[in-house]
């Protein structure tokens, strides 16, 4: 089956990119370690350049891009929809590269310009236009990661949205903290482990005890000899815990919680959830960027780009 374009997910110390049919299906995918970080050092155009060139990709093959390849310290910088931000509305501030034979866009994130609370996104703004395509139009999403997103849509728009440490926390706590002594080399946790879960249910019912919670965990080391196993469990369920009492705050009663994440995180925050009792969908995190990244597609190259003679891209 024929590319029709490239998909791109750069982020800061990742990169993701697929081959994609003119139907939204993938074709092939590629994954490294090359994310903004280490693009800014070695180049962007390089590094999109060889995974494409891996690929077998033709020249005028197009790539749509999402996340940090538009920070301002990325390849070109893609200015931010304020929120209120339609969804749709990234899709048209896309930015363009400038590049003789491949046309290459890089999709805008959102900014919530509140002093306040200011916030910013990129990358998650594309999983939540492609995740509009299996939920209503209205809709309270959860994005955990590195920095945990809970974003508010209303009619297709971004009303308001916050971000978390969560992901950060966990590893500077976990490596550079008094805690690190508690947990050895421990590096998973068991989404079904009882410390986890407790850990959850006692930062969301006692949230104004975050601190003392947290070293908790050092005192029970000295005092009992508690496992590393359960540490690092505890520490895991407490700063998720603590992320969702906050986040749930500004939200109704009876809310139902989209979660947008896969893998091992999928597998926490749904276990977190359930055993609050809480309301919950879930949506792929690779399908939901892919979706979003899809959909731009389709609105950048309805038909398929051939190259001029010259060797040039139609325009």
């Amino acid at each position: 089956m024929k590319a029709h374009f490239a998909a791109v997910d750069w982020g800061t110390s990742s990169f993701r990119i697929w081959l994609m049919s003119k139907s939204g299906q993938v074709l092939a995918e590629r994954r490294s370690h090359e994310g903004m970080v280490h693009a800014a050092a070695s180049g962007f155009a390089d590094i999109l350049q060889a995974h494409l060139h891996a690929f077998g990709a033709p020249p005028s093959l197009p790539v749509v891009i999402c996340g940090m390849a538009g920070a301002r310290q990325g390849w070109l910088e893609a200015d931010y929809l304020n929120v209120p931000a339609k969804l749709l509305d990234i899709v048209d501030r896309a930015v363009r590269i400038d590049d003789p034979q491949r046309d290459i866009r890089i999709l805008p994130g959102i900014a919530q310009r509140n002093p306040e609370r200011p916030d910013v996104m990129r990358g998650e703004e594309t999983q939540l236009l492609g995740g509009l395509a299996s939920h209503s139009q209205s809709a309270f999403f959860c994005l955990p990661g590195t920095h945990s997103k809970w974003v508010q849509v209303q009619s297709g728009s971004v009303t308001g949205f916050a971000t978390c440490m969560t992901g950060e926390l966990f590893s500077l706590i976990r490596q550079q903290s008094i805690l690190q002594h508690a947990m050895g080399d421990i590096d998973s946790c068991d989404p079904g482990n009882v410390d986890f879960l407790a850990g959850v249910r006692d930062a969301y019912d006692r949230p104004s005890e975050f601190s003392r919670l947290l070293f908790s965990i050092r005192a029970g080391q000295l005092l009992f000899d508690s496992a590393p196993e359960r540490n690092y469990a505890r520490l895991s369920g407490l700063l998720i815990g603590f992320e969702i009492a906050g986040c749930l705050s500004d939200a109704g009663e009876n809310t139902t919680i989209h979660l947008i994440a896969s893998g091992r995180l999928r597998d926490l925050y749904e276990a977190a959830f359930s055993c609050l009792a809480l309301q919950f969908a879930t949506t792929d995190a690779d399908k939901a960027v892919l979706a979003g990244l899809f959909s731009a597609a389709q609105k950048f190259w309805p038909q398929a780009i051939l190259p001029n003679n010259d060797g040039s891209i139609k325009t």
